[in-house]
C-alpha cells in the first residue's frame, strides 16, 4: 500500500506531462490558424464588397 501511495504522490506522470504539454502546442496553433484563417475571411468579405459596390456602379440606367 505505501508503494502505491508513494507512486501516486510521488510526481506527475513524465507521459502525461509530455502529452499534455504537446496538447497544448497543438491548442496554440490551432488558435493561431483560426487567427490567420479569420483575418483572410474578413480580407475576402471586404474585396467581395468592394467588387459588388464596383458592379452597382456599372450598371447601365434602366430604360424608362
Amino acid at each position: 500500500m505505501a508503494k502505491a501511495l508513494l507512486g501516486h504522490v510521488g510526481g506527475p506522470d513524465p507521459r502525461m506531462v509530455s502529452e499534455l504539454r504537446r496538447l497544448q502546442q497543438r491548442i496554440r496553433d490551432l488558435e493561431a490558424e483560426l487567427t490567420r484563417l479569420q483575418a483572410q475571411n474578413d480580407a475576402l468579405t471586404a474585396q467581395a464588397r468592394e467588387d459588388a459596390l464596383v458592379r452597382l456602379e456599372d450598371r447601365e440606367p434602366a430604360l424608362t
